[in-house]
């Protein structure tokens, strides 16, 4: 009875995510940074996205899962599905899915949501949320200087910023940025019809937060890493509250719970990094989208190759084939030599992988969750970005934080592996001031988000907005 009366007093959050790898994995950590603090948490996603939810999550003290169909519960293939109808079926279907669960929870008895927050690309959950008269609160999965770039593109500084490649682009209370340091799909040559329907979602999203009289965005970084950008924008309530990575950060616990796509035995990669010499493997990923082409792989494994370190390379099954070849494999051509040198698997867990002694330098595309593990866990990177925020992401990491260095394609956009040996010399070679930089940003990562730190408190102070928490 006590338990049942402590619960009813207790915030209740509604936290709704983009059924994406990328936006789950942050979201979960959000809800379980909520519970630390004392909320209650109610995940909602689509039944694709939980269905493919490593280790078939279930329910926690004081976090329960609601799941809802898009249409797609066979998941989205950007092939074959329209983008447009794909938006528009998933905007209706989750409309209808919050609105049964907020009227659902008032009408049934239970405790009644106290605020709700949703990731990006879903700007009408908010409206959905003001029709009930229920507070909500964005949840930025990206850094704050991609908002702010996205801001001031819809905002007044569009044409300064559209179609720029090497010209330097400044704007009020952000670094000086270049074409390539900036969001792809603010590049009209990056355009690409399975995604056309993003560019129209960040600028629907702009548009529901400045309509709010007092919108509450909460940014997965730290105070520490974006002190400036968080505040280049005076009419919004920027909340760091990152890093939201799966890390020893509170309490001492490891939680690796959330990935997307189930997992395989990990014993046989952590034994085989169990048998290299400290900090001398580059691991080498690129995260769960990103599809690269037959070439730069070929170029990839020439430069691993010629570096002289072992690695570990993960590497998807529908990336290491042309789709224009058929059979023609590049493993195939350097299968012997790659064996010998390093190991290639189709997954692993990453957090557990950059927890290693063994492991020297991460090779990743920038997402920006990987780029706050590399952060987390103290461990320079070569930057390959591709798309989305990732060059944002890789100034971030090169130009402030200074743990890396970014590959610099050639004119056909290809990153040779000349250039890849000679970034990964610069890291594992010569690689003392990265290594020295990283373990400092490691220490201030962990610092902000452990209980007591910049990102607890500011995380606790928007949860005490709605009521009295433990």
């Amino acid at each position: 009875m006590e338990q049942e009366q402590h619960q009813q007093h207790q915030p209740h959050f509604l936290l709704v995510t983009f059924p994406a790898q990328g936006h789950i994995n942050p979201a979960l950590q959000l809800a379980r940074r909520l519970i630390r603090i004392g909320t209650r948490v109610t995940f909602a996603t689509t039944i694709f996205a939980y269905r493919r939810m490593a280790n078939s999550p279930t329910p926690e003290d004081g976090l329960s899962f609601a799941s809802f169909s898009d249409g797609y519960d066979d998941g989205f293939n950007s092939k074959q599905n329209d983008p447009r109808r794909y938006v528009s079926e998933f905007k209706r279907r989750s409309s209808e899915a919050l609105t049964e669960l907020i009227t659902g929870s008032e009408n049934q008895g239970a405790q009644p949501f106290t605020c709700l927050v949703y990731s990006l690309l879903l700007p009408w959950t908010a409206e959905v949320a003001r029709a009930y008269h229920l507070p909500s609160a964005l949840l930025w999965i990206q850094p704050a200087l991609v908002f702010d770039v996205y801001y001031y593109y819809f905002y007044g500084y569009g044409d300064l910023i559209e179609g720029k490649v090497n010209d330097l682009i400044e704007l009020p209370g952000l670094p000086p940025l270049t074409g390539r340091d900036l969001p792809s799909f603010l590049d009209p040559r990056n355009s690409n019809d399975a995604y056309s329907f993003i560019l129209p979602s960040f600028k629907e999203q702009m548009e529901a937060i400045v309509e709010e009289t007092d919108p509450r965005i909460l940014v997965n970084t730290f105070d520490a890493l974006e002190a400036e950008t968080l505040k280049a924008i005076d009419k919004f309530n920027m909340i760091a509250i990152g890093p939201l990575v799966a890390s020893a950060l509170l309490d001492g616990k490891e939680q690796y719970g959330g990935d997307l796509c189930k997992n395989s035995s990990k014993e046989y990669y952590m034994e085989w990094l169990s048998s290299k010499p400290k900090s001398s493997v580059i691991y080498v990923a690129f995260g769960t989208i990103c599809v690269l082409e037959k070439r730069q792989v070929e170029e990839i494994a020439r430069g691993l190759l010629d570096s002289g370190h072992p690695f570990l390379w993960v590497i998807r099954e529908h990336e290491n084939k042309d789709k224009d070849k058929g059979e023609d494999d590049v493993m195939m051509k350097y299968k012997e030599e790659l064996n010998e040198k390093g190991m290639i698997v189709p997954w692993c867990s990453q957090v557990e992988v950059l927890s290693h002694e063994a492991v020297g330098c991460f090779v990743t595309h920038c997402g920006w969750s990987s780029s706050l593990e590399s952060l987390v866990y103290g461990v320079p990177v070569v930057a390959f970005p591709q798309w989305t925020d990732q060059g944002t992401n890789a100034k971030i990491i090169v130009d402030f934080c200074k743990t890396g260095v970014r590959v610099k394609a050639n004119e056909e956009g290809i990153l040779e592996s000349d250039e890849i040996k000679r970034c990964l010399e610069l890291v594992m070679g010569e690689g003392d001031e990265f290594r020295g930089n990283s373990l400092k940003w490691k220490d201030l990562a962990r610092e902000a988000a452990k209980q007591g730190g910049s990102s607890y408190k500011n995380l606790k102070a928007f949860v005490d907005d709605f009521g009295t928490c433990k």
